[in-house]
């Protein structure tokens, strides 16, 4: 994570500077001084990539709360946006925005740019990141994708609903209204399949809220776990053969709890 080469031509980027800087109440985006974000950082930049290749949240603390974004992509061009954000909106001093789309094995490079709630900007130089090879994890297809929500505690808002959850794409959430301990979502694949693995990748808030420690999943009539939620799925001591997966939340930290992703794999 290296600073790059000077910045060039960024018209994505200084799109999403006004934008910011509009919405936090400048009275002209295009007058407003760029100052470097480095001041304002509490801890080092840390960009975490799935063991898949296909996105990296970065993660960093600021100093004062600010609305932040990030500009990525191959080359110069960039072409993708990130933003930071939860559930209320606003400025935070505690940032995650999840980049997506990403290819493994690929040199990626980005810029973290915000702005206050006074309309000051900030921004850093291009700095690089690389995805790792797709990691091969000895599992079959994730089944989840094809099958069908029957069920779910409750949905946050249609922003927030449960196929969220079985879309292929941690970007989107399932948040329950509420819920905490007692959220819990339903999926039937159609037909009874051989499932080796699961997992549930937990949502979270930047208040620590929402974040669910440990599932159990209850296939047709056997209960499973609990099981430790996170981005690696969870091999089960012997592959099940059954329909219809309910995934419950056992301990959280309480709130909106839910799921960027939940995913059943079929044994090889």
């Amino acid at each position: 994570m290296s600073p790059h080469r000077p910045f060039r031509r960024l018209a994505l980027a200084l799109a999403a500077i006004a934008l910011i800087a509009s919405a936090c109440g400048s009275d002209s985006a295009d007058d407003a001084p760029i100052n470097p974000i480095e001041p304002i950082l509490a801890t080092e930049i840390e960009i975490t990539a799935d063991p898949s290749g296909t996105t990296a949240r970065l993660a960093v603390d600021t100093t004062i709360p600010v609305a932040c974004s990030v500009i990525y992509g191959t080359d110069d061009s960039f072409g993708s946006i990130a933003v930071d954000s939860d559930m209320q909106g606003g400025a935070h001093d505690d940032h995650g925005p999840l980049m997506t789309g990403l290819t493994p094995d690929t040199e990626y490079q980005y810029i973290l740019q915000g702005s206050d709630a006074n309309g000051r900007i900030y921004r850093s130089e291009i700095m690089t990141f690389r995805t790792p090879a797709a990691a091969d994890n000895g599992l079959g297809d994730n089944l989840a994708p094809s099958g069908t929500i029957t069920g779910s505690s409750s949905d946050f808002s249609a922003g927030f609903a449960a196929t969220n959850a079985i879309d292929g794409d941690i970007g989107t959430e399932w948040s329950s209204a509420g819920d905490g301990d007692d959220a819990w979502l339903e999926v039937d694949l159609g037909e009874a399949r051989e499932v080796a693995a699961v997992s549930f990748r937990t949502r979270s808030m930047t208040d620590g809220t929402a974040i669910t420690e440990t599932f159990t999943v209850t296939v047709d009539d056997t209960v499973l776990g609990p099981f430790p939620a996170g981005d690696e799925p969870v091999l089960l001591d012997d592959p099940i053969t059954g329909q219809v997966f309910r995934f419950d939340a056992d301990t959280t930290t309480g709130g909106n709890t839910g799921a960027t992703e939940i995913e059943i794999f079929a044994a090889r």
